[in-house]
């Protein structure tokens, strides 16, 4: 396994806002989380990432363990995070974004998979002829776009994306599933929480569903389509 997470324990000052959360990512897999807000989907991003610490639980990544290490060190172990806040930087152009993404300030130009400009404007056309533009002048999907194209900038082994459609019109939509859907495709994992069932149940190979704090259900995309009882139970609003 690429990603393995085990009986994660996360607290917000006296709230145990993840409990004993289990869940794994196979390299080359998209693997979607899934649940009703404020159930912990995004705490469990942001203890796998660092920016929470977790009280206790493991997380071990490519053979590596990686808890409560801060953010800086599990990015450079390969992880990418996509927040659903997105964060580009609006003053800065769109080129000058992306390369915030570099680790260590330099381009791997000695890899011909890893991601560089030219990769970035065939995946995400739009910034080859906006490269000079700030970020707030883009619209919400193209911001959606340039925060995903700057976590590629770092060439992660496993993209967290987290919310990547929320507030998009559904032809954004449909193209930010269709920019997972490649970068799936090229080899990197991706650990996704979303909000749009369709968008997430089309791209994703497994689902975990979380009830409050907890792991509700954990299956393929096939097995929860056929299980009524639990889309009820940890879907329906």
């Amino acid at each position: 396994m690429l990603l393995e997470v085990s009986n994660l324990n996360t607290y917000y000052g006296q709230s145990h806002a993840l409990q004993d959360m289990t869940l794994n990512v196979a390299q080359g897999e998209v693997v979607a989380l899934l649940g009703r807000n404020g159930m912990g989907k995004s705490t469990t991003l942001k203890s796998i990432m660092g920016l929470l610490k977790p009280s206790s639980g493991k997380v071990v990544f490519n053979g590596r363990e990686i808890t409560g290490l801060q953010p800086y060190k599990v990015a450079r172990a390969g992880i990418g995070y996509v927040p659903e806040e997105r964060r580009i930087f609006p003053n800065l152009s769109v080129m000058d974004n992306l390369m915030m993404g570099v680790k260590g300030g330099k381009i791997n130009n000695s890899d011909p998979e890893a991601w560089s400009i030219e990769k970035i404007f065939r995946h995400f056309p739009f910034m080859k002829e906006r490269t000079h533009q700030k970020g707030a002048h883009l619209s919400g999907g193209e911001q959606q776009m340039l925060t995903i194209g700057r976590t590629l900038m770092g060439n992660p082994k496993l993209l967290m994306v987290d919310e990547p459609t929320e507030g998009l019109s559904p032809i954004m939509v449909k193209e930010v599933r269709d920019v997972l859907k490649q970068i799936s495709e090229s080899g990197i994992s991706i650990l996704l929480v979303e909000h749009n069932l369709k968008m997430a149940m089309s791209i994703a190979h497994r689902v975990y569903l979380m009830g409050k704090a907890h792991l509700g259900f954990s299956g393929t995309v096939a097995e929860l389509e056929a299980n009524a009882e639990a889309k009820a139970k940890y879907l329906e609003v």
